[in-house]
């Protein structure tokens, strides 16, 4: 009875073990040990304690597994593999933890390559819709600035006398293109860039001195003060306190021509269907005046 009692303990606590941690868990006792342990535990209180003994092993094992497979956003810290006490070393954890910060750099990666599909037919226009707007806005500013442009270099010194006439054309050209490219700044930063700002950093205005502002209101900014200037040196001709002369004229327009042509792309470049598509439907676009 008792060879028979100890025996059915040995195959029990195989089959737990193998049940419940296969291929983690090495077993305590072998079989074979277990059928060899018939002859020194004869009594029923040393055939208690084995069994005892194996459950408290067992329990404690599976307490560390369950610890160890649980632990899986905290790489540098894991339990006790083996019952002497021993620790898991310094470089198995950094190594861990490389691995885990590889892996999060991955995914990053990954959703960074990830592209949108490409717009086409009536979804690019709808989303293109602003872009289209404003480009026919700054193409009226870039023929005007190229026509007073060539009339500053074609002239090789003050026009009056005879020329004057051709003079006062220039001087409400130029009056009239300043005014004009005002205006339609101040309705942008009115009415357009406040809607657009709610998503878009390219447009948000930190509303104290421009310097927190982004670079687009940046250069609204330095434009104004080349067309200030341009705008007294043209009224100061129109009251006749001066001749127009074209190289003075043409120096005006160097002072600022670069900020406003640089301008004048990148609004409408940010403003295109692969930009809007980032922050807006379709239908919001359509709903922003324009």
């Amino acid at each position: 009875m008792v060879s028979r009692h100890i025996q059915g303990i040995g195959a029990g606590y195989h089959l737990v073990v193998n049940r419940l941690l296969p291929q983690r868990i090495p077993t305590l006792l072998p079989l074979s040990v277990l059928a060899d342990s018939r002859r020194h535990f004869l009594d029923k209180g040393s055939i208690a304690a084995c069994s005892a003994s194996c459950r408290y092993n067992l329990v404690r094992r599976i307490h560390y597994s369950n610890a160890n497979m649980s632990s899986t956003t905290a790489s540098s810290a894991t339990p006790p593999a083996e019952s002497d006490g021993s620790t898991a070393s310094p470089s198995a954890s950094k190594e861990a933890t490389t691995r885990d910060e590889g892996s999060e750099a991955s995914v990053q990666s990954v959703k960074e390559e990830k592209k949108l599909p490409p717009l086409k037919g009536a979804e690019f226009r709808a989303y293109n819709r602003l872009a289209e707007h404003m480009d026919l806005f700054h193409a009226h500013f870039r023929t005007a600035w190229n026509a007073l442009w060539a009339a500053a270099c074609a002239g090789n010194g003050a026009l009056g006398g005879k020329n004057k006439s051709r003079g006062r054309s220039i001087i409400g050209d130029g009056l009239a293109f300043v005014a004009q490219l005002e205006i339609h700044h101040n309705i942008e930063e009115t009415y357009i860039f406040p809607i657009l700002a709610r998503r878009m950093p390219e447009f948000r205005n930190d509303g104290k001195d421009g310097k927190g502002a982004a670079e687009l209101l940046r250069q609204h900014h330095e434009i104004h003060e080349g067309m200030e200037g341009m705008r007294k040196y043209l009224r100061s001709c129109r009251e006749g306190e001066q001749d127009l002369d074209m190289p003075a004229l043409k120096t005006q327009m160097e002072s600022w021509g670069t900020i406003l042509w640089t301008h004048l792309d990148q609004e409408v470049k940010t403003l295109d269907a692969e930009n809007m598509r980032k922050y807006w439907t379709a239908e919001e676009i359509r709903q922003i005046p324009m």
